[in-house]
């Protein structure tokens, strides 16, 4: 197991955890949770050996691998599947030794252990972890360093995922991903086979994928059984105990101590007065419940409401190229108090959708009628970017109220979350939270008639989130969102809009339809792995449109279950000159065994191959008609 025995770790002066001890067993599913800057990043560390221990020891089974995603997104002309396959360390090494090894004993050994640890299926087993996290099969082909730096960290969580270590390390995995592949993630990891800690503020992965929360909580670490939703009923249970209990005690600290003070001057009650000071100094003081509430996040109503509807779409195409829109054929209405979430893969157009409702990109065609005098408030996390780094929180609200007197201007700081010496801290040294707090309460400042959020969550810790969700509930004027936080949406939207195939839709069911429906097609792909795909990495299947695009996939496919069987044919080829050996069996029955047995494990694999071949093959056949 991992254990984790009185730790403590200092990170410049500042005690992030102070003797903190947990065990976690072999096959836990564990969520780490805790307020950002608590320290869980540092935990990972330490248990990877990144960083000194001041006090106590982490020890890990000495047999288990470590993994956790790579801190750079991988890049260079490999192919996305060779990427993700050669992150399984041994079986690369094995399969280009595999290459050239002529020894009979040391084949045999090869051929082995390649059937122990199942490598034959590794490249499907790549290939459907890559569709999952939403990239098609022909993407797979592509070179990594045609993809974004965002996709190519989706790449290097495929690897991670595809290695399956012993002890698994995530650190706010669905940062990268678009709700479709939160979803899928959330399946992947409720069945991972060994164990793994994952960092997250998404309350819905904690609830649906691990089966223990270890709280990182003023450096103490706490472990809970169940889920997060089952963690905030034992904590909320656990401190009101302790509450009590702390209540109990102080009354009799004050009743002790009065007796103390009533009596320790009299000399016939001396004796029992000094027996009550020993038991003040015996009773170990509980700690006192420190409350650590959450800055609310508040949004300013709008002067005037607007006649409805605020925004009418009819009939628009939209894109960064006349000749190739995003978008097309779009009609659609928002009204005051819409609460919208739009869902799709990313790489389906959202992001255009927002900024074509924003005015920030022009139709190609259509029609749209905005209200007159409409404020709209615009959030995305890229403009994390444009906040001035040598500026406070106190000079991007002075910029906006320019004669405004100072009381004023102090106070709308203080309004969205940067009261005191807060505004007056350099952006530069606020955590990515404070930064999101910083940009809403900007984005937002005069009283829009619309909120746009694209992606609000990925700085904000659980508590914070639900701050804003709470927040957006409490603004009268329309909000549309794009969240993979499945918390937020179901707290919030009122209605699913789905942009995929071109266009935008209203989805009739909730988002438990919608995940049964993402889960079944991914799963889908993965069994037939017909993936083809249009748009770069968008995680879905599109309609066929001609029988030409049907046939480009399930070519691919056939060529490459061909290589699969050269590949196996070549490796029974030797074993089968290593078991023509004379005598071998008499000489060396352990070796002959093992070389009978890899020999069954590659003709398995070549079954297997020929059957997706053949497979393969009638679907082309059917689809050239």
């Amino acid at each position: 197991m991992l254990s984790i025995t009185d730790v403590s770790v200092r990170i410049a002066g500042r005690l992030l955890i102070d003797h903190g001890s947990a065990q976690i067993v072999p096959g836990a599913r564990v969520g780490l949770i805790g307020r950002n800057g608590a320290g869980k990043s540092t935990l990972f560390q330490a248990i990877r050996g990144e960083l000194p221990t001041e006090t106590g020891t982490i020890t890990i089974p000495p047999r288990w691998r470590v993994g956790s995603l790579a801190q750079e997104a991988p890049t260079g002309p490999e192919s996305l599947i060779e990427v993700v396959l050669k992150s399984d360390l041994e079986r690369d090494a094995l399969l280009r030794e595999a290459e050239t090894a002529h020894d009979p004993h040391r084949i045999s050994e090869i051929q082995t252990r390649l059937v122990d640890i199942d490598a034959h299926s590794a490249p499907a087993r790549a290939a459907a972890i890559l569709s999952g996290l939403g990239f098609s099969s022909a993407d797979q082909a592509r070179p990594c360093s045609e993809f974004s730096g965002g996709w190519r960290m989706r790449v290097a969580l495929a690897a991670t995922l595809f290695a399956a270590p012993d002890l698994l390390l995530l650190d706010e995995p669905t940062n990268y991903l678009d709700l479709e592949g939160t979803l899928w993630l959330e399946d992947h990891l409720a069945n991972y086979p060994r164990t793994v800690i994952v960092i997250s503020h998404d309350r819905d992965l904690l609830d649906t994928s691990v089966d223990q929360i270890l709280h990182l909580d003023r450096g103490k670490l706490t472990l809970y059984r169940g889920s997060y939703s089952s963690f905030e009923e034992q904590r909320a249970t656990r401190e009101m105990l302790d509450a009590k209990h702390a209540k109990r005690q102080e009354a009799e600290r004050k009743r002790l101590q009065a007796f103390v003070d009533r009596f320790k001057a009299k000399a016939s009650k001396a004796r029992q007065a000094q027996s009550r000071v020993k038991m003040l100094e015996r009773m170990k003081p509980i700690a006192a419940l420190v409350t650590q509430d959450v800055r609310e996040i508040s949004f300013p109503a709008p002067e005037k409401m607007l006649s409805p509807p605020i925004i009418a779409v009819d009939d628009v195409s939209v894109g960064y190229d006349p000749k190739k829109p995003v978008l097309n054929r779009v009609t659609l209405r928002i009204d005051n108090d819409d609460r919208i979430a739009l869902l799709g893969a990313n790489g389906n157009g959202k992001s255009t959708l927002v900024k074509l409702l924003a005015n920030r990109l022009a139709a190609f065609s259509g029609t749209i009628t905005r209200a007159e005098k409409i404020s709209i408030a615009y959030f995305a996390q890229h403009q994390l970017d444009e906040l001035s780094e040598d500026g406070s929180p106190y000079d991007h609200v002075r910029k906006l109220m320019s004669d405004a007197p100072e009381t004023k201007v102090r106070g709308r700081t203080g309004a969205i979350g940067f009261s005191g010496k807060a505004g007056d801290t350099l952006v530069k040294n606020l955590s990515g939270g404070e930064k999101a707090r910083l940009l809403l309460g900007l984005a937002t400042f005069f009283g829009p008639n619309m909120i746009i959020l694209d992606e609000p969550t990925n700085h904000l810790d659980i508590d914070s989130r639900a701050a804003l969700a709470e927040a957006i509930n409490e603004f009268p004027g329309a909000v549309i969102m794009v969240s993979h936080d499945r918390y937020l949406i179901e707290a919030c939207a009122d209605q699913l809009w789905v942009v995929a195939d071109q266009t935008v839709t209203t989805y009739d069911g909730d988002l438990d339809d919608y995940r049964r429906m993402v889960l079944s097609a991914r799963g889908m792909r993965t069994n037939s792995r017909d993936r083809g795909s249009n748009e770069r990495g968008n995680g879905r299947d599109k309609p066929a449109r001609n029988g030409n695009e049907k046939r480009i996939p399930l070519k691919q496919k056939i060529s490459e279950a061909e290589a699969e069987i050269a590949r196996i044919n070549g490796i029974i080829a030797k074993i089968d000159t290593a078991l023509a050996l004379p005598d071998l069996f008499t000489r060396d029955p352990k070796q002959a065994a093992q070389l009978s047995k890899a020999r069954a494990g590659a003709a398995s694999a070549l079954q297997r191959a020929e059957e997706e071949w053949l497979a393969a093959s009638s679907q082309y056949d059917e689809a050239a008609g």
